[in-house]
């Protein structure tokens, strides 16, 4: 959520940024969709601050085409805030994609594909550092989980359980 807000004829947008303890609870949950979910928001979040011409929407639902860019670009950011920490994207990409298709072997085996999370967190990492050391960003940090966070967790949480129990059933 940001909301732009204008003091002393300064413009300040609040945006709320996901921690990493948060991003990986959310995708754990998730059966890692949430990161689909933090692609969008990271892409809407650079086409508002460059003023780029790009749809976020299918820029997270065909990631396999715009992630290794989102990461570069993730990276770059943070980097000119005075990010030292770096990160190979073309390595976080692949580990992306190959845990993913670890979601085509045999069970239970198919559950490692769930960590493929793991690979987001630096550039998740990078793009909050960026974001807090920004001029014109007022970061509010949650301490709890908003009303579609907590939806998420219950539902997620239902499901991972059928799904256990699915798993030692057979």
């Amino acid at each position: 959520m940001e909301e732009t807000i204008t003091l002393n004829d300064t413009e300040t947008t609040k945006i709320e940024i996901v921690t990493l303890q948060k991003f990986v609870i959310l995708s754990i949950i998730s059966f890692g969709l949430y990161a689909i979910w933090w692609m969008y928001k990271t892409w809407k979040f650079f086409k508002e601050k460059d003023n780029l011409d790009i749809m976020p929407v299918p820029r997270a639902l065909f990631a396999i085409f715009f992630l290794n860019g989102l990461f570069d670009r993730v990276q770059e950011f943070a980097q000119s805030k005075g990010y030292k920490k770096t990160f190979s994207s073309i390595g976080c990409f692949l580990g992306v994609i190959g845990l993913n298709f670890a979601g085509k072997l045999p069970e239970p085996y198919f559950l490692i594909s769930f960590l493929s999370f793991l690979f987001f967190l630096p550039a998740v990492e990078a793009l909050n550092f960026g974001i807090r050391n920004s001029v014109g960003y007022e970061v509010r940090d949650t301490e709890s989980f908003n009303a579609r966070q907590l939806i998420l967790l219950i539902v997620g949480s239902i499901i991972w359980i059928l799904v256990l129990m699915g798993l030692s059933m057979e």
